[in-house]
C-alpha cells in the first residue's frame, strides 16, 4: 500500500500542469483625410473639313499660324460652279481649337491659375475647418468632422488568442 501511495504520488507530481499562452492586443488608429483640389483639362484642336461635287477649286482654304497663346485662324476658301445649270454640292466647316496655352506654374503648392481648354473638369479641394481626431488611454475615439470635402475614420480592434 505504501508502495501504490508513493507509485501514486510520484505520478501525480510528476504530470505538467496545463499551460496556455494568451494574447491580448489593443489596435487603434485614426485616419483624417483633406481632399486635395484637381484639374484636368485637354486641349481640343483645330479642324478643317471641305467637300463637294461639281465645284472647282479657285482659292484653297487654309488654317493660320499655330503660335503660343493664341488660336490658329481660318481663311476661306474660293470656289466656283465647274458646269452652270447642273447640280452642286459644296460644304465646308472648320472648329476653332485651344490657343495653345502657356505653362502651368505651381507655387507653393497651389496653381494660381488654371487653364481652360475645349474640356476641363476642376474639382475644389476640401476645408480643414474643425476636422480633428484622437485616441484616449482608455482607447476611446473623439472624432470631428471638418468642412466639405473632408473624411475622419477611426477603429479600435481587439484580439484575444489562447494557444
Amino acid at each position: 500500500m505504501r508502495r501504490f501511495f508513493f507509485v501514486s504520488c510520484l505520478t501525480f507530481f510528476a504530470v505538467s500542469p496545463a499551460s496556455a499562452d494568451i494574447t491580448h492586443k489593443i489596435q487603434s488608429s485614426i485616419q483624417l483625410t483633406v481632399d486635395g483640389a484637381a484639374s484636368q483639362a485637354t486641349r481640343l484642336g483645330s479642324t478643317l473639313s471641305v467637300s463637294g461635287s461639281n465645284v472647282t477649286l479657285g482659292t484653297a482654304p487654309s488654317l493660320g499660324t499655330l503660335t503660343p497663346g493664341s488660336a490658329v485662324g481660318y481663311t476661306p476658301g474660293a470656289y466656283s460652279v465647274s458646269t452652270p445649270g447642273d447640280a452642286f454640292s459644296y460644304s465646308e466647316s472648320f472648329i476653332e481649337g485651344d490657343a495653345t496655352p502657356s505653362a502651368t506654374t505651381v507655387t507653393s503648392g497651389v496653381v494660381p491659375t488654371l487653364p481652360m481648354l475645349g474640356s476641363t473638369t476642376t474639382t475644389s479641394g476640401g476645408v480643414l475647418g474643425t476636422l480633428d481626431g484622437s485616441i484616449g488611454t482608455d482607447g476611446s475615439l473623439s472624432i470631428v468632422g471638418g468642412g466639405a470635402g473632408t473624411s475622419a475614420t477611426g477603429q479600435v480592434i481587439l484580439s484575444i488568442t489562447a494557444d
